[in-house]
């Protein structure tokens, strides 16, 4: 704590002079640009870059500078400034011109990769991406995230990932700040997140900023579009599963927007051609609808109000119904309080629920599971001075935890499972200090709380399972409270113009856990807090890595190695049940893990041909005292090799080609060791956990995009694609069943899902 404190003390002291700040903006939308750098030529050392709402601030000394506003793939303003008070300076790049895109992109193109303190850090822009096929040609930001390295696929088609060897809910995934617990459509083939509302894309696989808390892996900080400021516009796309139209423009020109987009699949509206009456009333689609408007109030004061409502529905006719979705909002309130000190408030609300309901003979069931979270955050950015920028705030967060209630005809609703209640919540201080011309420093400090309470009723078991003892405890009665420091650095050196080296530490606690038996979330996973059982998690992880760019920045490099270690992780029994458990703490195994690997990374930025090659070496083991005699295994998620190579070139302006071809080891999984016979019926058993392989995965992509009209306000073009272009028939499941011929011979069954998935999308803007 006091080497945190001394490193502060630099950023108190400094002598101040004048202050430089303001905000930099797209000139064609208003939107706010967030990452744009302003730099003064003078001093190579001095500068800034916009924070999430497109503030930025830093100090000079009296006299005459020429500032410098730079944002890729735009075109940079340069303009002489006296200092000789404080100065209030907003700025509205353009985007530049696309006839001479290679010119004007090489020319301020930032080496951030190699200068900025952060690593494991990877940035995408949902508008640079459009091009990359996927599957049924919908474009996915996750699905996108999983050809970069470090971060592995959940399974064939699905959204869901692992990071650096960390499990599916170890990752925080955050819309416009509020949690979205379940982030698949379809059972995992779409995700939740419409590429055409989103503005930035961050995931944090190691140099976890101090302000995020709750996850022990990484977090993805998606930010929706702020909505055009200018004029008004539509969007939009249909393809063979799904449409999607997005319309934005000025509440009052250049001081409020709005946007709204939605994004609807339509397999059922097919279904009612059907002559099958059961078919002819069955449902299968999902939805979603994105909301945020803002407005200036003062020159120092605007609002945003954001709101994220999306949902499945699966239906057999009248027998069987399935849904589940979640809805978000966020309201928040930016306030400069002065030329250095920026603050945002922000109220969160976040829910996901699914409902099961089933009926036959005159009777009826349904089963229904939500979290439910309110947050209050308050964060506040601080540029003490050129060499330092403060940033420090809390946040506090109410949880209620619905495991299940079954309700119906005849059924003892008592068998339901209580609510669960929690609150959570943390204070953090993070700087990031240059300390000179080469070496830079980024170091924060994070105390997390997390107070499980009433009311309810706690049970206690022992290391077997067998219930001790019971407690009843009244409303807000506190049952367990965990609390711990998280401590974040990490350290750049430059040591050159092209390259540099860096290093990082995180410590993440994560409070509450995922209960599945699937290979990634599911629509039914039930999310259970920390208790007087379950510990929270607790993940400390090291870093190493080097960066260095070839070609004036036109290639970027990079090579990350990482250790991390993992502490009360959760495993099952065998044979345990999840579903309707009442003891369901019973049935669960604590244990430690580890993960290490390295990653590879070639990205080529500009030119008529750009993409990436990753490569990532990797292993994420666990060990149980209960488990495979108390040996180390492999978790689900361990694949030691994936390789993704991702190309784009621009054949003509209005021509494009992109390809993808990804290749990972096999995951980890469970299959019989052997069989035995009872009553002349042949039934497995299993020994090592996790000590089979499925077979190793690859596919090649391929799209189209061709582009009939392009201008600076209009636009609609052709996406052709096809999804397993070669027809590699991967395996999705492995099952195994008796021989007809010969029964005392076991078969494996291999089911494949996709081969050979064309797809095509009409694109439109206007």
């Amino acid at each position: 704590m006091y080497f945190f404190i001394a490193l502060m003390i630099p950023a108190i002291s400094h002598a101040q002079n004048f202050t430089v700040s303001g905000t930099i903006k797209d000139a064609k939308n208003g939107e706010d640009l967030i990452g744009a750098t302003v730099r003064v030529l003078e001093f190579k050392e001095k500068g800034a870059r916009s924070n999430s709402y497109g503030f930025y601030s830093f100090t000079l000394p009296k006299g005459n500078y020429t500032l410098i506003y730079q944002y890729l793939g735009y075109e940079k303003v340069e303009f002489k400034l006296n200092v000789d008070k404080n100065t209030t300076q907003n700025i509205q790049l353009s985007q530049a011109d696309k006839a001479i895109k290679d010119v004007i992109v090489k020319a301020v193109k930032e080496d951030k990769n190699v200068t900025r303190t952060e690593m494991g850090v990877i940035k995408l822009d949902p508008k640079a991406i459009e091009s990359i096929p996927v599957l049924f040609g919908e474009k996915d930001i996750l699905k996108t995230l999983q050809l970069t390295p470090g971060v592995k696929s959940a399974g064939e088609g699905q959204s869901g990932f692992f990071v650096r060897g960390g499990g599916a809910d170890q990752n925080l995934i955050l819309l416009d700040e509020a949690p979205v617990y379940n982030a698949s459509h379809l059972l995992g083939f779409f995700s939740v997140f419409n590429s055409d509302a989103l503005k930035d894309v961050t995931l944090y696989k190691g140099d976890i900023p101090a302000e995020f808390g709750g996850r022990a892996s990484s977090v993805l900080d998606v930010k929706m579009k702020d909505g055009n400021n200018k004029y008004y516009t539509a969007s939009g796309g249909i393809g063979l599963i799904s449409s999607r139209l997005t319309v934005e423009g000025p509440i009052v020109k250049d001081k409020g927007s709005f946007i709204i987009s939605g994004r609807r699949t339509y397999a059922d509206l097919f279904l009612k051609l059907s002559k099958d009456s059961i078919r002819k009333s069955s449902k299968l689609y999902f939805y979603d609808l994105n909301l945020k408007a803002n407005y200036q109030i003062t020159k120092k004061d605007r609002i945003f109000l954001s709101g994220y409502f999306g949902r499945d529905v699966l239906g057999v006719g009248s027998t069987f119904g399935f849904n589940w979705g979640n809805v978000t909002s966020t309201v928040r309130w930016n306030h400069i309080i002065n030329a250095k000190l920026f603050s945002n408030t922000s109220l969160i609300y976040s829910n996901y629920d699914y409902k099961i309901k089933v009926g036959f003979d005159n009777q009826s069931f349904q089963i229904k599971s939500s979290i439910r979270d309110y947050d209050l955050k308050q964060d506040f950015s601080w540029f003490a001075n050129g060499n330092n920028a403060v940033k420090f705030g809390f946040n506090v967060m109410h949880h209620t935890f619905r495991p299940t209630v079954f309700s119906g005809t005849g059924i003892n609703t008592d068998d339901s499972l209580k609510n669960r209640y929690a609150l959570e919540g943390g204070v953090y201080v993070q700087n990031e200090q240059t300390i000179s011309s080469v070496f830079s420093i980024k170091y924060g400090l994070r105390y997390s709380m997390f107070d499980y309470i009433g009311p309810g009723t706690a049970y206690t078991y022992d290391t077997k399972g067998n219930l001790i003892s019971k407690k009843q405890y009244a409303n807000g009665e506190t049952i367990k409270t965990y609390g711990g420091l998280e401590p974040r650095i990490s350290a750049k050196y430059q040591l050159n113009d092209v390259s540099s080296v860096k290093a990082s530490y995180n410590r993440n606690m994560q409070y509450l856990h995922l209960l599945s038996n699937a290979t990634t979330s599911s629509p039914t996973d039930i999310w259970v807090p920390s208790s007087n059982n379950v510990k929270p998690q607790i993940a400390n992880q090291v870093a190493l890595g080097y960066f260095r760019n070839f070609k004036d920045n036109v290639y970027e490099f990079s090579i990350e190695t990482y250790y991390k270690t993992l502490q009360n992780q959760i495993d099952y029994k065998n044979g345990a049940n999840l579903f309707l458990n009442t003891d369901v703490e019973a049935e669960l195994e604590y244990g430690k893990g580890r993960a290490y690997g390295a990653e590879f990374y070639l990205h080529k930025q500009s030119g008529r041909l750009t993409g990436w090659i990753s490569y990532t070496w990797s292993r994420s083991l666990r060990e149980f005292k209960n488990i495979n005699d108390g040996k180390e295994y492999p978790a689900k998620q361990d694949r030691i090799h994936d390789i993704a190579i991702v190309g784009m070139y621009d054949i003509t302006k209005k021509l494009k080609v992109s390809a993808n071809w990804v290749y990972n080891t096999g995951s980890a999984v469970t299959f019989p060791s052997g069989s035995y016979i009872v009553d002349n019926l042949k039934v497995p058993y299993f020994t090592e956990r996790n000590g089979y392989r499925m077979p190793a995965y690859h596919r090649f992509d391929i799209g189209v995009t061709w582009y009939r009209k392009k201008t600076d306000r209009k636009e609609s073009s052709w996406n052709f694609s096809v999804y397993n272009a070669y027809g590699r028939e991967n395996a999705y499941s492995i099952s195994f069943q008796q021989n007809k011929d010969d029964p005392s011979v076991t078969e494996a069954l291999q089911t494949s899902l996709f081969r050979w998935v064309p797809s095509i999308t009409y694109n439109f803007k206007f």
